[in-house]
This record gives C-alpha cells, structure tokens and sequence, in this order.
C-alpha cells in the first residue's frame, strides 16, 4: 500500500518538546496547506495565542475564522467544545454559560480520565469527519501530554462497551487510526534532550496510540561553516607563529574569531551526532526533515514562510 505524501492526509498533530519550534512548524504546514489550494484549519490547543502571533493576526477563539487566503485559524476551548457536542450530538439547546453542566463535567472529568482530552481531539476529528476543511492541523500539546490527548478515545473505549460515547469514540478511533487520514509530526533540534524525547515519544507513540507517527522535524540545524581544509588553517593561524603573523595583518585581537571559528565547528560536530543518533533510532518508514538555522531574531509571518520553503523541499516534494 502506497505511503501518503505528508498534505495528503486530512489531519496532521504536531508537537515537540518546548521552545523547539513546534508551533512555526504547526504554522508553516498550515501556510504549505493552505498555498496548495486546500481549505485548511489550523488549531491551537493551548490558546496562549502563540498562532495568531506567528501569523501576525489577530487573535482567534473558538469558532474558527479566516486569517490568510485559504487558512482558517482557532483556538481550543473545552467549555465551548462541550457545549458544541451537547448542541450537536445530544441535541441540548444551551444558553449563555453551561454553569452546574461544567461542573458536573469537571466532576466526571476527574474520575473518568480522557474526558476532557476527548473533547479536544474530538473537535479536530469532527471537522475533519464533517468535510468542513481538506486539511485540519493541529498545534498540540507537547510531547509530556500529547499521548494522552491521542489515546483518549482509546481510553474511553475500554472504559465504555456501548451507548452514544461508545458510538462517538467508535469513529474517532477510525480516523486517527487510518494512516491515510491522520498523522503525527514530532519537531525537535539536534540538541540532546531533544532527540531524547523525540526517542522515546516515537516509542510511546507506538505502544500506547493508533496514530501513525510519519514525520520528525529537526529545526535549527546549523549550516557547516568549515570543511576540513578551513579547520586546518584555523588551527595553524591557533599557533604561536600564526597569531603573531595574523596580528601583523589584522589589528587588533584574533583569539575571539579563532575561538568563534572552533567553536562553530564544535556545535556542527556535536549536533551532527545527535541527528544520527535520531535518524538511527526512528522506525522505518518515519520521515526525517531538517530545517536549518535561520539566524534571525525576528519572529512571526515572514520567518514561518521560510521554514514552510524548507519543509516543502524536504517534506512535499
């Protein structure tokens, strides 16, 4: 059975350990989605309003609204998704705030675990179901929470054997097992802790979801500066008659450049093995993407469209 390309599938989950760029990376599949012609969502989780951020637009809630030609944008709300499935499944008319219901939901919420998670992934497999968009990508939690989020509806099965929760999981459970439809995406950087928990997530991933893990992002790889040749010189130049005859050409102090330029080398080397131990430790058949270091202190719609060209060189094409 064919592969399917990455856009191919309807519902994409990324994450990855914090500050390694998960959500420019969320952002930027959503841009690659959204640039091929596909009605594409993408979906913030947390609702810190890091998205809306990255995009440079404005904040979103809830119901989801188009942010760039083609892109949709919102921002996860269990309160607001309960109210939507009592609306839409159970066919309860609510008004206004959902008051002793949510209280009574946090109540079972605590005893039952998944509950809440299931409204989470719920949603996102609704839309999806519904054909309300090609393409729903999701800013997920990190990698401490995400299979929790993905098993939910795993979980409630065991827990429920039949009736309208059982019906509901039942379907969810369909799409986020069918590897054409859904897909998970793991963003790292070739630092240890990373690659670390990159590891072990694709393992748990395995063992404890339905969800197929077909990609990992490695962000912020660095460029290699120096081949062999230009170490070599760096190190003649580190010598005593290198640095006198350096200073002779170039005022002032070259121990700092001497010291960038080693130190340069040393993070390529280092990181360069944390990327084959990662590229090792993958199943087969787990696509591996780098995106390199952009050296730029800005943040936001311009950065994530280069990352977006990186990723549609290593992913899409």
């Amino acid at each position: 059975m064919p592969v399917p390309g990455l856009l191919d599938r309807r519902l994409l989950f990324v994450t990855g350990k914090g500050g390694v760029g998960k959500t420019t990376v969320a952002c930027a599949l959503a841009l690659l989605g959204a640039g091929e012609g596909r009605r594409t969502l993408l979906c913030e989780v947390d609702a810190k309003g890091d998205v809306t951020a990255q995009l440079e637009v404005d904040p979103v809630g809830f119901e989801a609204r188009e942010v760039l030609g083609g892109l949709w944008a919102m921002a996860m709300d269990t309160e607001a998704s309960l109210r939507e499935y009592l609306r839409l499944q159970l066919k309860v008319p609510i008004v206004g705030r959902i008051g002793p219901l949510a209280k009574a939901f946090d109540f079972v919420a605590t005893a039952a675990p998944g509950v809440k998670e299931i409204l989470t992934v719920g949603k996102f497999c609704y839309e999806v179901r519904e054909n309300h968009y090609d393409l729903v990508v999701v800013d997920a939690s990190a990698t401490g929470h995400v299979v929790g989020q993905l098993s939910a509806p795993q979980a409630i099965n065991e827990l429920v054997k039949v009736g309208l929760v059982r019906t509901q999981t039942d379907w969810m459970l369909a799409l986020l097992s069918d590897p054409a439809v859904t897909g998970l995406v793991v963003v790292t950087t070739p630092e240890e802790m990373p690659v670390n928990e990159t590891l072990e997530l694709a393992e748990r991933v395995r063992r404890e979801t339905t969800v197929t893990l077909c990609a990992v992002v490695a962000n912020r790889v660095l460029p290699e500066l120096f081949g062999a040749g230009e170490e070599e010189v760096f190190e003649t130049l580190r010598q005593a008659a290198g640095r006198r005859a350096l200073r002779r050409l170039v005022p002032g102090d070259p121990e700092p450049v001497l010291e960038a330029a080693r130190l340069a080398v040393t993070l390529r080397r280092t990181r360069a093995e944390h990327l084959a131990r990662l590229r090792a430790g993958l199943p087969v058949g787990v696509q591996l993407a780098y995106v390199p270091e952009l050296f730029t202190r800005s943040h936001g719609r311009r950065q994530v469209r280069r990352v977006a060209q990186h990723l549609a060189e290593e992913l899409v094409t």
